[in-house]
């Protein structure tokens, strides 16, 4: 529309003035034709009474006189006539003007010194008239008097403004007319080829080349064009079929999964069906920091975005998540996309935009008051309001219409991540039951008696239901789910297969452990110069160091940490003044009453378990609220002796994967919480119970008095297992699952 306009705007703005300009030199001309009309009319007309008014003025014939002025106030357009004497005083003036005799005539005095006419336009009440004033002589050329005849002009502006209206009317009329010409013919000559060439480029891009063929033949530049692109993708489809069958034979030979062999398998597996992933959280933010004036980009505090990241950043494919940065519409294309990372594009985001009202219902409300608690074992209750359920659907089906705009033409994949979205899979397979759709549960699932809370239950199950496959993080989280699609609705619970039969839809639930992305490297020396200036600006040196980092989460156990913390020192003076753990908290969810509560709550906490044991400038803990990178985080863990993973229930917690990865030097000492899902793979890890805050600060003091032998096996036997189950191998693991399941 906005091209349309910038073609048809000039040609309407030069017609609006040549036919403006015409229009003017038409009135101008008609005003003066019509004042020209008037005057002659006057002097005619005034002329015609001079020698009526000589006979009267000589005679002094008063009544005479009177009877001539008030015959014009019969006449079309006069006002009126006054006759003056040779002294310019009124001998008899037309009733209807009566008040003319009050208004100073100058004009007279010059009149009689010159003995010419003189005429003028003048304001009379509320009128606009014309005077014409002509001397009466008599056969000596002396002046007896003035006679003088006034018209009303108003006719004048009537007719003017009449011709401009019907001038303004035939403007519009054009305007309209050649407005409407423009359009069709532009349409038939640009837009409706430059629409079917467009149609046919978005199915060029989801595989239905041949099909349109036909009805896209044009000739000329569209057709050369078409040419050309046919050309463009006879040779992708070749290149895709090389890659496909080289990915093949290196994935046979490759033992480690790496980013490289992942991107082989999605080469080998998907082929030309390119991978879709949905998450709420998107995995760059574009806000504004008011701090330095300008856009900043951010990587939010999420364990979702730390594993899916390095996945698509292997393979490619599409990232659909909601756009929650400030300044992120500033940095997308007209279809709501950008290469992401910025810096080093590998995949494409695509962001769906919310409104306040969709947010805190879809997220805060029903995501993190209902299900969030839920599935979370920590003893806060969940809230489960109509209105927000009303509009978690309404955002499940906006994001099911983006996603199906961009799916190719045949057998997509597509992956969701989390409890945000349990609606999507049945909502697409609707409209495409050709999809092959992957649910991941980040979270934990809770029992039939926990589940059968959620008022909401039977329409939860049969959204998520509508994918092929289900993933957990752990096997007991999978048998959970059995038990509840067994117990809460009707269905078919396969044990043999791990599958779910309902309305004739066969759905497998697998476990599928999360990781991270595990890298052999030495420390940069970039990283040790930012562990120095750590070690410098908190005062560390010769401390022993303990590191957290969480998000501020009820489920994350962060008051029980600091309990646990403020009991060992009681138990240990022997580590007063040589003990400091740093505890790094990502705010969130803030909105959410539990969730503020929470924060002041830690906040007073350190504050007085920190005033309790300080001792000159050393103090316990040091509490750094606010959101840091991966980049910023990696030199804490490499410095930190010892990591804390407190969760009071958690699905996995990549938080303490990260760390063993960091720990390339085996220095370094895991206490993971026995109820997060990291503990089962993580055996060599110090588990506690958060809960027993005596046993808590046991396995504090355990960890740091472990011999140095002994910390070293066990950080080597947990970064063998982190690094063969790393990312990769869970993504591949799933890819491979979900492709098994290919449509036909």
């Amino acid at each position: 529309m906005k091209r349309i306009l910038l073609f048809t705007l000039p040609i309407l703005i030069i017609i609006t003035i040549i036919i403006a300009g015409f229009g003017f030199l038409q009135v101008r001309f008609e005003e003066e034709r019509l004042m020209d009309e008037l005057k002659r009319k006057a002097r005619a007309v005034a002329e015609s009474v001079e020698l009526s008014a000589k006979h009267i003025l000589i005679n002094k014939d008063h009544k005479s006189a009177l009877k001539l002025v008030e015959s014009f106030q019969k006449r079309e357009r006069a006002q009126g006539c006054v006759i003056y004497d040779k002294d310019g005083q009124i001998f008899v003036i037309t009733e209807k003007i009566f008040e003319w005799k009050n208004i100073n005539k100058t004009d007279l005095a010059n009149i009689l010194l010159t003995k010419k006419p003189k005429d003028k336009l003048d304001k009379y009440k509320e009128y606009s008239i014309y005077s014409y004033i002509l001397p009466v002589l008599d056969d000596e050329s002396n002046i007896l008097g003035f006679v003088e005849v006034i018209y009303d002009t108003s006719y004048m502006f009537v007719t003017l403004t009449q011709l401009w209206k019907r001038i303004t009317i035939t403007l519009t009329i054009l305007l309209i007319s050649i407005t409407v010409i423009t359009l069709l013919i532009q349409r038939q000559i640009f837009v409706l080829p430059v629409r079917r060439l467009t149609d046919w480029f978005k199915h060029f891009q989801k595989g239905e080349i041949d099909k349109l063929r036909p009805s896209i033949l044009e000739e000329g530049e569209f057709g050369k064009l078409i040419s050309e692109v046919e050309q463009v993708a006879l040779s992708l489809r070749v290149a895709r079929k090389v890659v496909t069958d080289s990915a093949k034979i290196r994935l046979e030979k490759e033992e480690l999964w790496t980013e490289k062999k992942l991107r082989d398998l999605v080469q080998a597996r998907l082929g030309e069906n390119a991978l879709f992933v949905v998450s709420n959280r998107e995995p760059f933010m574009h806000v504004f920091d008011e701090t330095i004036g300008k856009d900043v980009l951010i990587r939010p505090a999420s364990g979702v975005v730390t594993a899916i990241d390095p996945i698509l950043r292997a393979c490619g494919g599409t990232w659909i998540a909601h756009g929650a940065g400030n300044s992120d519409k500033n940095y997308v294309n007209s279809k709501n996309k950008l290469g992401v990372p910025p810096d080093d594009i590998r995949c494409i985001l695509k962001r769906i935009w919310l409104t306040k009202e969709e947010e805190d219902g879809y997220y805060y409300g029903f995501s993190n008051e209902g299900l969030w608690p839920l599935c979370h074992v920590t003893h806060t209750r969940p809230s489960f309001r109509e209105n927000d359920w009303n509009i978690y659907k309404e955002v499940n089906r906006k994001f099911a219409e983006n996603i199906l705009d961009e799916l190719p033409a045949k057998n997509p994949f597509i992956f969701i991540q989390d409890y945000h979205f349990t609606l999507l899979g049945k909502m697409i397979k609707e409209k495409r039951p050709d999809a092959t759709i992957a649910l991941f549960w980040h979270i934990p699932w809770p029992n039939p008696e926990v589940f059968a809370i959620c008022p909401y239950q039977q329409e939860i199950l049969d959204g998520m239901l509508g994918c092929d496959l289900i993933g957990f993080h752990l096997q007991s989280h999978c048998n959970n789910f059995l038990d509840t699609a067994n117990r809460l609705i009707e269905s078919r619970v396969d044990t043999e297969k791990f599958s779910v039969i309902r309305n004739n839809i066969e759905t497998f639930i697998r476990p599928f452990p999360i990781s991270v992305d595990f890298r052999n490297s030495d420390v940069t020396k970039n990283e040790i110069s930012k562990i120095e200036e750590i070690r410098n600006e908190l005062n560390l040196k010769d401390k022993i160091i303990g590191i957290g980092v969480d998000r501020i989460d009820y489920t994350k156990g962060l008051i029980e940490k600091i309990l646990a913390i403020d009991k060992f020192l009681d138990k240990n003076l022997q580590y007063k003044n040589k003990f400091v753990f740093i505890q790094i908290a990502a705010p969130s969810r803030t909105h959410i009453k539990r969730y503020h509560d929470l924060m002041a709550e830690i906040d007073d906490l350190v504050e007085k378990k920190n005033w309790k044991h300080s001792n000159g400038n050393w103090k316990p803990i040091i509490y750094m609220k606010r959101h840091f990178s991966p980049e910023e985080i990696k030199p804490y863990y490499i410095l930190a002796d010892f990591c804390i993973v407190s969760s009071l229930h958690d699905g996995m917690n990549l938080v303490a994967k990260e760390y063993i990865t960091s720990k390339s030097d085996l220095n370094g000492t895991l206490i993971l919480s026995r109820f997060a899902g990291a503990a089962r793979e993580l055996m060599d890890a110090v588990q506690v119970n958060p809960y027993s805050i005596e046993e808590f600060s046991e396995a504090i003091k355990y960890a740091l008095d472990l011999p140095v032998e002994e910390k070293r096996k066990r950080m080597g036997n947990m970064r063998k297992i982190v690094k063969e189950n790393n990312i990769y191998h869970w993504a591949g693991s799933i890819i491979t699952e979900l492709t098994s399941l290919r449509k036909t």
